[in-house]
């Protein structure tokens, strides 16, 4: 099953490009935890990441026998990188394992949302709506999160409502869509126009469409900012390259001392049912150099941000016939930033042998993902245990926040 492709549109260049010009009005977050200046990122990797090849555990004893052509080893060219004596990463993932020894990323292992079937649409709208069951597409559970925020002084008085929220793409991922507004960005995938076209275009649009000159300058002013020189785009989300830019893109939007403090990208592309190993590799060399992308693009703000990668269910433990994995359950959650409490790989390891696996297939989920988007919400936003039960995550009053994320 092939995952939806992200392709830009005028929507996003101009309509939903966001309130730019605004940014000066609006409302700081009340009660950051240490009086942060806070960044919170959520990355969806659509598709169903293979958690056990991403961060295999390499002390359990049945790792090897399950995963055969997919088990990856202690030592050898295509050595495993060490974390824990117990699991490893993914050689593809160098920049996270520097993360993770200096303190600034954890995982989340054996990890996954209440959806217990295999669709992968309605998986994706599980993680990024925040309800219970699939069904919910009418606003995703970072934009609810943003509307419940305690608010604080605004940077300006004067104001109404702003811009906090930051959705990467042609179309704004589920998770950061609703009520309250949202800044949208995408690279541009045409080649770049004449050095004087935007300044011509607004001034047609001054005189005869006020409304438009208004949605193309925050455009303008977007683009500048996210893109930093106006170069051609390469790659989409679906590949390493674009993984960068779309992250690149990102994190200059929230270094602005007056930008977006919440942002959410999806990555495309993670359903490998086939040749895994090639595939697998280069996505998850995409996603270690968006990490890396983030970081050195946010500059000071690295320190008070938190990034959480997650993805809609796991992989088969087993290989299939066509060198893959097919859907599963139980997966992995990335954590990175300098606001987090890294060094840790946090598990509670149901193991791999056949009665221990879920339905004799897959990797049993033993952590709710919503009780760590809680966790990081209360500790990192001074989010509301109560506002996150009732309104973020509906129908999840048994699921408590999952404390110590946060440095």
């Amino acid at each position: 099953m092939q995952c939806e492709t992200v392709s830009p549109s005028r929507r996003a260049v101009l309509g939903a490009s966001g309130a730019l010009f605004a940014w000066a009005f609006m409302p700081k977050f009340a009660q950051a935890a240490r009086g942060r200046d806070a960044r919170f990122v959520t990355i969806i990797l659509r598709g169903a990441l293979d958690g056990l090849s991403a961060v295999p555990p390499l002390g359990d004893p049945n790792y090897e026998a399950l995963r055969q052509g997919l088990a990856l080893r202690q030592d050898g060219a295509d050595a495993a990188l060490p974390l824990d004596g117990f699991f490893a990463l993914h050689p593809s993932l160098p920049n996270m394992q520097r993360l993770f020894r200096a303190g600034q990323a954890a995982i989340l292992h054996a990890s996954a949302t209440s959806y217990r079937e295999r669709s992968h649409f309605d998986g994706q709208d599980v993680l990024e709506s925040g309800y219970q069951a699939q069904g919910r597409v009418d606003s995703g559970w970072l934009n609810r999160l943003l509307v419940g925020l305690p608010k604080g002084d605004t940077v300006a008085p004067g104001a109404s409502s702003k811009a906090m929220g930051l959705g990467v793409g042609a179309n704004a991922p589920l998770i950061i869509r609703g009520s309250a507004p949202v800044l949208g960005w995408a690279p541009a995938a045409l080649p770049p126009a004449d050095d004087d076209l935007a300044a011509r275009l607004l001034d047609l649009y001054e005189r005869r469409d006020p409304l438009l000159a208004h949605a193309l300058a925050e455009g303008i002013a977007t683009g500048k900012i996210a893109t930093g020189v106006d170069v051609k785009a390469r790659g989409g989300p679906g590949d390493a390259e674009g993984m960068k830019r779309l992250a690149s893109g990102a994190a200059r939007l929230l270094a602005q001392p007056d930008g977006p403090r919440l942002a959410a990208l999806a990555f495309e592309g993670w359903d490998t049912h086939a040749q895994e190993v090639g595939r697998l590799a280069r996505l998850l060399a995409g996603l270690d150099g968006a990490l890396a992308a983030f970081e050195q693009e946010l500059g000071p703000a690295w320190k008070d941000t938190a990034i959480l990668v997650a993805t809609e269910f796991g992989r088969t433990a087993r290989i299939n016939g066509t060198d893959g994995t097919d859907h599963g359950t139980g997966t992995t959650a990335f954590l990175a930033g300098g606001a987090i409490k890294g060094g840790r790989v946090i598990a509670d390891w149901p193991g791999l042998k056949e009665a221990q696996l879920r339905d004799g297939r897959d990797l049993a989920p033993t952590t709710d993902l919503r009780a760590i988007a809680k966790g990081l919400a209360v500790d990192l936003l001074g989010a509301s245990p109560t506002l996150l039960a009732r309104d973020v995550f509906p129908g999840s009053d048994t699921v408590a926040p999952m404390p110590g994320l946060i440095a």
